[in-house]
């Protein structure tokens, strides 16, 4: 059995926050300077131009990237082999997120209560943590910090399994067209296809951590996701919706088993600011 104390989580948490903030991930910066390869519009070209500015002046300035520092979601990979000391898992977390975004001078967003008063917390906290128990004795901290405008585009839909492939491939490309503008691309979509309802909102937002474009390993989830992104590229949206080729910088799928009677799809969608750290713990 080994031991990790609270205060350490806490620790790397806070840090991973703010980094997360501050620092766009290689391989999300490397798909934007290849969606300005790609883009044929001028203005696209020239916003895309000025989002990788703002790369830049996020990492010399130490200033977030955007200034909407998002609802901080944390996926815990949890060895089975490893004891938690000196506190409680959870609030070691949210000591993390309350200190992280104090500390980075991050935007508090997250309000006490959906409604009727939605009075803001004050500190970015509860966050939402979702646990996964996994061999060994290690812990691997994943914090993403999810903003409004492309959380608020995500949609579900329970589709009779009659509709099949050809069912999915249409309900994300009507999902990224009715999204538009409202997710400040080009975007990054997760798909997540099967499991229940619950399931396939979580695969569709663990998606979002892949390698922006790497391929799913299974050919039919790939063959999948370069399905989609030709569709909801050919749509014109472009960047930050001003039109354009590059809507999306890519489409992730996981898929999971499902009911005979149920073919659940998740869609969730990141803004062209994708931002996630992690550590090993």
């Amino acid at each position: 059995m080994r031991h990790i104390a609270c205060a350490q989580i806490a620790d790397i948490v806070a840090r991973l926050c703010i980094d997360a903030c501050y620092q766009l991930p290689p391989d999300v910066s490397a798909a934007l300077r290849q969606a300005l390869d790609k883009e044929e519009s001028p203005l696209g070209q020239d916003i895309l131009r000025q989002i990788l500015e703002n790369e830049t002046i996020a990492q010399q300035g130490e200033f977030p990237l955007c200034q909407d520092t998002g609802y901080t979601t944390v996926f815990l990979e949890l060895g089975q082999e490893v004891h938690i000391v000196g506190g409680d898992l959870e609030q070691c977390i949210n000591d993390g997120v309350r200190r992280g975004y104090r500390d980075g001078y991050l935007r508090k967003s997250v309000v006490t209560r959906p409604f009727p008063e939605r009075v803001n917390t004050g500190d970015n906290t509860p966050a939402i943590i979702y646990t996964r128990i996994v061999p060994g004795d290690r812990l691997k901290v994943t914090v993403m910090p999810k903003g409004g405008g492309g959380e608020n585009m995500s949609q579900l839909k329970m589709l009779p399994p009659s509709q099949g492939r050809q069912g999915i491939v249409d309900f994300v490309v009507q999902v990224a067209e009715q999204a538009g503008a409202n997710p400040c691309p080009p975007i990054i979509i997760g798909v997540g296809v099967g499991g229940t309802a619950e399931k396939a909102m979580l695969l569709a937002k663990e998606a979002l951590l892949r390698e922006v474009g790497r391929p799913n390993p299974h050919p039919d989830d790939a063959a999948l996701e370069s399905d989609i992104l030709a569709r909801v590229n050919a749509l014109g949206i472009g960047p930050q919706g001003l039109g354009g080729t590059v809507t999306a910088l890519a489409v992730h799928v996981l898929s999971h088993p499902c009911h005979f009677a149920s073919l659940p799809v998740g869609v969730v969608i990141q803004c062209h600011s994708s931002r996630h750290k992690e550590a090993l713990l």
